[in-house]
C-alpha cells in the first residue's frame, strides 16, 4: 500500500483475476435473506414446492403484470428447512417457494428474472405446520378446484390425526372439513364433473353416500328427470336472457339471484355481483354488515 492509502501497481498486479477489486470479477457471495426479511433474489435460486397440492398453477395471464411489478413478495423455506421435513426429495434451488408458486410461474413465463420473497422456516416447523399454510393461502383463490381441496385437506386430517385438529388449524368449521373429504368417496367421472362446475357440491355429497358403482348411474337419472340438471336450466336461463335483451327486455333480477346461487360453489364471486344489482349499493353494504355480525 502506498502513501496515502492508494494501492502501488505491485499490489494491483496481486490482485488480477478473482482477486481484482477493479475489473469486477471478484466472486460476491450471495447474501441470504434474513427470517421475516424480505430481499430481491434470482429465479435460479427458487424452487416451487414439490409437495404443493394444487394439480397446476393454472391461467396465469391475470398475473402478466408481474412483469413490470410484484405487489407481494413470496414466502419460502431455506433448502434445508424443507429437506429436512421431506428428506426423499432433492432440492437443488437455495429457496423453495411455499406461498406464491403461482407468482414464481408467472415469472418464469412472462420474463422477471427474479423475485421479492420472504424466508420463513418457523412454517417448516412440522410437515402439519407446512401444509397447513399452503391449504390457507390456497383456500377460496383462483383455480384452486374443490376436488385439490378435498385432497390437500385429507393429507392434513393425516398429518394431524383427526379430522377436528384440521379443521382447528385451517380455521374452518368441521362441517367444512367433512363436505371437503365426502368429495373423494366420488367415482371419478364425478369428481371432473365437480371440478368443471357441472356437479354442484351439495349435490355431489348427496352422491357420494350411494355406493361407488351407482353414484353416475344415479346422477344421469337425476340429470335425466331435471332436464339435465341445473346447469342445462342455467344455460336455457342465460338463452332466454339473450332473447330477452334482443327485445330490449332485461333478465328478471331474482333468477339472475337464482341462477347465481346454483353456481356458488364454483363461483361465488357471481353470487356477490348479482346480490349487489338487486339490492344497490347500500343494501349490499348492509347485507354485509349482518353476514359480519352472524359470523362473529
Amino acid at each position: 500500500m502506498g502513501r496515502g492509502g492508494v494501492k502501488t501497481f505491485d499490489a494491483l498486479v496481486d490482485e488480477v483475476g478473482d482477486k481484482s477489486s477493479v475489473d469486477g470479477s471478484a466472486n460476491t457471495p450471495v447474501v441470504a435473506p434474513r427470517s421475516g426479511m424480505s430481499r430481491s433474489v434470482a429465479l435460479r435460486d427458487l424452487v416451487g414446492n414439490p409437495h404443493n397440492p394444487r394439480d397446476s398453477v393454472g391461467d396465469l395471464d391475470e398475473l402478466a403484470s408481474i412483469v413490470e411489478f410484484q405487489l407481494q413478495p413470496v414466502v419460502a423455506v431455506t433448502r434445508g428447512a424443507f429437506q429436512a421435513l421431506y428428506p426423499e426429495t432433492t432440492i437443488s434451488a437455495r429457496w423453495v417457494v411455499i406461498i406464491g408458486n403461482r407468482r414464481l410461474a408467472a415469472a418464469h413465463k412472462f420474463g422477471r428474472p427474479e423475485l421479492d420473497i420472504v424466508i420463513k422456516d418457523e412454517l417448516a416447523k412440522d410437515r402439519a405446520t407446512l401444509l397447513t399454510a399452503v391449504i390457507s393461502e390456497n383456500v377460496d383463490r383462483s383455480g384452486f378446484d374443490v376436488i385439490e381441496e378435498a385432497k390437500a385437506v385429507e393429507r392434513l386430517v393425516g398429518e394431524y390425526g383427526s379430522a377436528d385438529a384440521a379443521a382447528e388449524h385451517l380455521r374452518k368449521s368441521k362441517t367444512w372439513v367433512s363436505h371437503r373429504r365426502a368429495l373423494l368417496k366420488l367415482a371419478p367421472d364425478l369428481q371432473e364433473a365437480t371440478r368443471r362446475g357441472d356437479l354442484a357440491i351439495r349435490e355431489a355429497r348427496t352422491l357420494a353416500q350411494v355406493p361407488l358403482a351407482q353414484q353416475v348411474a344415479r346422477w344421469n337419472a337425476a340429470r335425466g328427470r331435471h332436464g339435465d340438471g341445473a346447469n342445462a336450466q342455467d344455460d336455457a336461463g342465460e338463452r332466454d336472457s339473450e332473447s330477452a335483451a334482443k327485445n330490449g327486455a332485461t333478465t328478471p333480477p331474482l333468477r339472475t339471484v337464482t341462477r347465481a346461487l346454483r353456481k356458488f360453489d364454483t363461483d361465488p364471486s357471481a353470487l356477490a355481483l348479482a346480490l349487489r344489482d338487486q339490492l344497490g349499493d347500500t343494501g349490499a353494504k348492509l347485507l354485509v354488515t349482518q353476514l359480519r355480525k352472524i359470523l362473529k
